[in-house]
């Protein structure tokens, strides 16, 4: 089957597409029948050796997956050959950049007739932080504010959506050009303001009359997490789940007593510890898309071979809503 994999860490050109033997499942593994894969920020940290746990050499990309059971282990029990599942594969089972994968079958979710392969892959990795930073990390209480950065991308724009959903009196949306912003207001943002303009952080405060942000969705680090925290309530919650700049930050928590403000990180893949969990939150989601309550926006979709070009666009702050690789 073909793969792309790195030997080495660095920019988009270490990937390369290889040619490696299908896997074979174990007891508790299925085969899935790759046909779509969802493209992440994270992969491209492990791209340069810059993620949150180490990331072995060489590597196969890909955490995020759509597709069909073709095969299944012995100790199988509930799923078919022919069951068309998304799953999230985890950061030590990583292989999604490839025609064919190993999943354990205890992570799997069968889709909705209503929805396809292609919609159901933006959902396990951004779908489920989306979901995660305002529900359990945030805390969101119906009539808060709510501010999302990157509010055009994959996670931006279904957190944007669920702020809404789940009772936010006000979301701010945050993007780096006029497009971008016009897409968040469509998805139901209440203001829209450009954060690469000196001083954007005062506008947030003008609009909130002072008070700031009762949740701060904030995956861009450096300079955008210190004006984030002079936007953040009393009582606010900054969520830190991505460092998309690839510039870390320091600061003294002794400034967050004056407010009782909170700053609290999200790693996914935490959350595969607890599967109940995991599943009932992606099994609201995709019921939410097939009752057309939640909005999946695609990024575009490439072909496999394509990958190093997908992530120098993704870098690039080039796209909007979730990139998709095709098999």
């Amino acid at each position: 089957m073909k793969a792309i994999q790195f030997t080495q860490y660095g920019g988009p050109d270490v990937l390369q597409v290889i040619d490696i033997a299908r896997p074979v499942p174990k007891k508790k593994d299925v085969l899935i029948k790759v046909a779509a894969i969802g493209v992440n920020y994270a992969d491209a940290a492990r791209r340069e050796g810059a993620y949150v746990v180490e990331t072995p050499l060489p590597f196969i990309l890909g955490s995020e997956v759509a597709g069909e059971v073709v095969e299944v282990g012995e100790d199988v029990k509930g799923i078919q050959v022919g069951t068309k599942v998304v799953t999230l594969l985890g950061s030590n089972r990583a292989t999604g950049y490839a025609e064919y994968t190993l999943a354990d079958s205890r992570g799997l979710i069968p889709l909705p007739e209503n929805v396809d392969l292609t919609q159901a892959v933006a959902l396990p990795l951004q779908g489920l932080t989306a979901y995660h930073i305002l529900k359990t990390m945030g805390r969101l209480e119906k009539g808060e504010t709510v501010i999302v950065h990157a509010a055009a991308g994959g996670v931006g724009t279904l957190a944007v959506q669920l702020a809404k959903m789940f009772g936010a009196g006000k979301v701010i949306a945050t993007a780096s050009s006029k497009e971008k912003l016009e897409l968040a207001k469509n998805l139901g943002a209440d203001e829209t303001i450009n954060y690469t303009e000196t001083g954007w952080e005062k506008q947030i405060l003008e609009v909130t009359e002072g008070k700031g942000a009762d949740i701060i969705l904030e995956m861009v680090g450096g300079h955008i997490f210190y004006e984030s925290l002079q936007c953040l309530a009393p009582f606010g919650r900054l969520v830190f789940y991505g460092m998309a700049s690839g510039k870390p930050v320091k600061f003294n928590p002794a400034r967050l007593m004056e407010k009782n403000q909170s700053v609290l990180g999200f790693f996914l893949p935490q959350m595969m510890a607890k599967p109940a969990l995991y599943q009932q939150s992606l099994h609201e989601l995709l019921n939410y898309v097939n009752s057309g309550q939640l909005k999946l926006m695609l990024g575009g979709t490439f072909s496999l071979d394509e990958a190093a070009d997908v992530h120098r666009l993704l870098q690039g702050r080039k796209t909007t809503g979730k990139l998709v690789l095709v098999p």
